[in-house]
């Protein structure tokens, strides 16, 4: 692609968040004309982000600067499922309960990077069990599932890697994918999003999403992800590494 014309993807590049986008030049050509609605999302398995997730609060604090409008998607309905990107292992379940407890303790470390309000550019936090606990599962089934093939869904990495090293994949964590695509095709109808914006492990779910509404709705979304923090091993960093880097400061001083 030639030089950017949007500020927003032109930050991007110069920053090094641009790992994969399912269309640049479309995305780049789409923020140029006006305000892009972006959004990322996070599961509420801990009480707290990490820094792993820092890169990605940071591309939607870019995303606000550049003129567009970032959202927040707190995933209190795919948290109750488990992403099974990047783990040899299935989550433990949580109770609804903590998983409140932890999307109210998340929400405030937001503000300290994107402004939220009632302008065009402010900010907006979402829930994404508004719409998925509400789903009628034989309804959601004959409407989404004709979509994906198990075929395509056994090449993602997610799913490939736990199945070559013969560890247990539930159906409960399969239908992850699903949801997440799901997520990016009900934003879009709600809130006009057009762009859902993560981490390199997360291609797969996002490319997911950008075909379903495509299918469906006839929709023309993008995706885009960054580059992965890792440890000096290389193996990602997250809140199950040892040593996690937390977004609290009662979690880990910022002096430590």
């Amino acid at each position: 692609m030639s030089a950017p014309r949007s500020d927003f993807i032109r930050v991007l590049q110069e920053r090094g968040f641009v790992h994969q986008c399912t269309d640049l030049a479309a995305l780049d050509a789409l923020a140029a004309d006006g305000i892009v609605t972006a959004y990322v999302g996070y599961d509420a398995t801990a009480d707290s982000l990490h820094v792993g997730n820092l890169v990605s609060i940071m591309m939607l604090r870019w995303l606000q600067k550049t003129g567009h409008r970032p959202i927040v998607l707190m995933g209190g309905g795919t948290t109750r499922v488990g992403d099974p990107s990047g783990k040899d292992e299935s989550r433990q379940l949580m109770t609804d309960e903590t998983i409140a407890r932890n999307i109210e303790s998340i929400k405030g470390i937001f503000a300290n990077y994107i402004a939220f309000g009632d302008g065009p550019t402010a900010a907006l936090m979402a829930n994404n069990a508004d719409w998925l606990d509400a789903l009628d599962y034989v309804g959601f089934l004959r409407d989404i599932g004709p979509h994906f093939t198990i075929n395509r869904m056994l090449t993602f990495d997610s799913v490939k890697v736990r199945l070559e090293r013969e560890h247990p994949l539930t159906f409960l964590e399969f239908n992850y994918m699903i949801l997440q695509a799901y997520d990016f095709m009900e934003l879009n109808r709600r809130l006009g999003c057009r762009l859902q914006m993560g981490g390199s492990d997360q291609w797969g779910n996002i490319v997911n999403g950008v075909e379903l509404a495509r299918r469906v709705d006839g929709k023309e979304l993008y995706g885009l992800t960054t580059p992965l923090i890792t440890t000096a091993s290389g193996v990602k960093m997250g809140k199950t590494a040892a040593g996690a880097v937390w977004l609290r400061a009662d979690r880990l001083s910022p002096y430590d």
